[in-house]
């Protein structure tokens, strides 16, 4: 069985009050639920604050580039589909460098977790204005104001058909936990965006102007297959900002559409040297 020590203790690099530790404290608690042992599990993740989670947890990872968390997570999931494979992200690296990789794992639906830790800002790098950025934020570059329209990464989700839609934030572990072990067990791409505070570079979106907004969707309030429900959900952003699951489709996973997955793991199939040889020779 599983423990929340299983995953370490270790020292961090972040800012002391960043939302970060509240989402690690999260998903250690998720996956000892679970009953994953750190050998079961690979995180994936690029660069930026979040990018550097899996770093503080005992289990199998890999950091790649900004904004290719997904590409090398769906690869991971093909050679060896019976890892829980999970990609980390910050929102400039999933929603910005990465949109496209997101659009896509969409379409594709690998049975993967991608966990995007949302504080509106750049932190790795100082402060500059995220693809989620609120409308007129200053920021160290942003002197005058942002000008752009913020993206609605729920309202995306869904339009897409993801698999499994949810937001949590990081003032609420107990929340954030539930939700995690619902989109960990989900087969298909699930999305979890997490409202994280940045301490240090986001002086508007802060804990206390979070706490003044967020509530806990009722179970029930609609059927989550209804994509129209859930997608007029996705447009509630203000004064009262909703958290929980608020779309999910069953679809068939990317894993179903590969007949040589059935026999077992790409990783325990034997190689084939000289079908490999013979499409070769087909290209010289």
């Amino acid at each position: 069985m599983a423990s929340v020590e299983d995953y370490g203790d270790y020292e961090t690099a972040w800012c002391p009050g960043c939302g970060d530790f509240n989402i690690l404290k999260a998903l250690k608690a998720a996956l000892a639920n679970l009953g994953k042992s750190p050998s079961e599990v690979l995180m994936v993740s690029g660069i930026g604050q979040a990018g550097k989670l899996p770093q503080y947890l005992n289990c199998n990872f890999f950091n790649g580039l900004h904004g290719r968390t997904l590409p090398p997570a769906t690869a991971a999931k093909l050679s060896n589909h019976e890892l829980t494979v999970l990609a980390v992200a910050g929102d400039g690296d999933c929603y910005g460098e990465g949109g496209n990789h997101l659009i896509h794992a969409i379409r594709r639906n690998p049975d993967i977790t991608i966990l995007v830790h949302d504080n509106q800002i750049y932190g790795l790098t100082k402060g500059q204005a995220s693809p989620t950025s609120e409308r007129g934020m200053v920021s160290k570059i942003q002197r005058e104001g942002v000008f752009n329209n913020p993206l609605n990464p729920i309202a995306l989700a869904i339009s897409q058909e993801c698999s499994f839609v949810s937001r949590g934030y990081a003032g609420d572990v107990q929340h954030l936990t539930e939700l995690l072990i619902k989109a960990i067990r989900h087969r298909g791409l699930s999305l979890v965006e997490v409202l994280q505070p940045c301490v240090t570079f986001n002086k508007l979106n802060t804990f206390k102007w979070y706490s003044n907004r967020v509530y806990k969707m009722e179970d029930g309030e609609y059927p989550l297959d209804d994509r129209v429900k859930a997608f007029e959900r996705s447009l509630e952003w203000g004064d009262r900002i909703p958290l929980g699951i608020f779309y999910v489709n069953e679809r068939p996973v990317l894993e179903d559409n590969h007949e040589v997955l059935k026999e077992a793991p790409l990783i325990r199939h034997k190689p084939q040297t000289e079908k490999v040889n013979g499409l070769i020779d087909g290209f010289m």
